[in-house]
């Protein structure tokens, strides 16, 4: 599933084809054709991400939401645009280029209450600059859950992912079955002013990595990375392979039913 850094480059990226200007829109797939009819010839106020959801806003017309899940895919391109396939679920076309939505978890034209409803249940979301980390604190600070778990939760922190949650415990060698409780407040502050410079710097280059300059590859002598998903990590997709720092072996475990890693070494208990 896409990470917020992702989620919020697509905002970008709608607002810098589209934004601003009239687009046509179309469901080839049919599932959201009625939507569709009626953005299409409106004009694109404003595109905008909280957490893992996508909101496009069509003025009167109302907001498109979009959650692309486990398989949602989008491509934009410019011209020659591609003839589109049935299995694009919305299509947007402006003057400069397309836009094809495919597979998502959901795509469906809400309201402005609806969509205030949605950011009423997520939480504070590092790439949104008014948030900040204090109401996610109240709840981690109270509970009994691991932090690793807390990270994942979408209504305490929106826009971590697995490798958001995974590399930031690293980089502060915090173990990740600590409970929230037992987290200090200086700690979760150097944890969000992490994730937001961390998933900022996702957005500009468009992938995730979280390896400090005197670890990369050319500092260390040591391969660069080869994985479909790119970006330097110390810790995700490294299960029983040696740590950066401290050469232990990578430990993976399943946790919020996702795939946790950690170093045993690094990120010890205290």
């Amino acid at each position: 599933m896409p990470e917020g850094h992702t989620i919020h480059r697509l905002a970008a990226d709608h607002d810098q084809w589209f934004g601003g200007r009239v687009v046509r829109a179309s469901s080839p797939q049919g599932k959201f054709s009625d939507g569709a009819a009626l953005v299409s010839g409106q004009v694109l106020d404003l595109a905008e991400a909280h957490g893992k959801h996508l909101f496009l806003g069509f003025g009167p017309v109302g907001w498109v939401h979009i959650h692309l899940g486990l398989f949602g895919k989008y491509a934009l391109g410019g011209a020659p645009v591609p003839p589109p396939t049935e299995t694009v679920r919305l299509r947007l076309l402006g003057e400069d280029g397309y836009a094809d939505l495919r597979g998502p978890t959901t795509c469906a034209l809400i309201t402005d209450a609806e969509k205030r409803a949605i950011h009423d249940r997520l939480g504070p979301d590092p790439l949104r600059p008014a948030d900040d980390g204090e109401k996610a604190w109240a709840r981690i600070s109270r509970s009994r859950t691991t932090i690793a778990a807390l990270l994942l939760d979408q209504k305490i922190i929106a826009g971590v992912g697995n490798v958001y949650r995974a590399e930031v415990l690293f980089r502060h060698g915090i173990d990740p079955y600590r409970t929230g409780k037992d987290l200090t407040r200086r700690e979760w502050d150097a944890i969000w002013a992490d994730l937001v410079l961390l998933m900022r710097e996702g957005v500009r280059v468009n992938r995730i990595d979280t390896v400090r300059p005197e670890h990369l590859p050319e500092a260390m002598g040591r391969p660069p990375r080869v994985d479909d998903h790119g970006g330097e990590v110390y810790v995700y997709r490294r299960a029983n392979m040696p740590c950066h720092l401290c050469g232990t072996g990578i430990r993976t475990a399943d946790l919020s039913a996702r795939n946790l890693f950690w170093c045993p070494t690094c990120q010890r208990t205290g």
